[in-house]
């Protein structure tokens, strides 16, 4: 069985994180989403329980997508779910130069892959953070958001 992981806080979880979702989706048998847990030193707009089961929610009809708690190094995770590839996905220069980095030890640590998605064009400025705080400030971020996650609100 092909298991891949993909991690983050997903605070909130993204437009541009659902498209690497879907993306990676037909490369595995198996796509676990780790949702990093509360981290003391992080503000987050909810907590890691609630972005998990917003998550599930949004995946509930694909049976190949599981979302779980994730905590400490993402190739100890990884090994966890019997992974063999980490899914990341990268929107710059900058985005890339760190995940490259990453990609790197994490393979001499554990051999274990990194896939790299490009964003699509039209998803490149969306960011957890920017939706942060746009939200902070009172704006509509549902153009940033799965269209499904605003159903499963109201």
């Amino acid at each position: 069985m092909r298991t891949g992981i993909f991690v983050g806080s997903f605070d909130p979880f993204t437009i541009g994180h659902d498209s690497i979702v879907r993306r990676a989706l037909p490369l595995f048998d198996r796509l676990v989403i780790g949702v990093v847990g509360d981290n003391v030193n992080k503000k987050y707009m909810s907590p890691a329980e609630e972005r998990m089961e917003t998550i599930r929610n949004l995946y509930s009809e694909n049976e190949s997508i599981e979302v779980k708690p994730y905590f400490g190094l993402t190739v100890d995770f990884a090994k966890s779910e019997d992974a063999t590839f980490i899914v990341k996905g990268v929107r710059s220069v900058k985005d890339f130069e760190y995940e490259r980095a990453q990609a790197d030890i994490n393979r001499k640590m554990s051999g274990i892959e990194t896939i790299l998605f490009y964003a699509e064009p039209h998803l490149e400025s969306v960011s957890s953070s920017l939706v942060r705080e746009l939200a902070h400030f009172g704006k509509d971020v549902r153009m940033f958001l799965p269209e499904k996650m605003e159903r499963l609100k109201d």
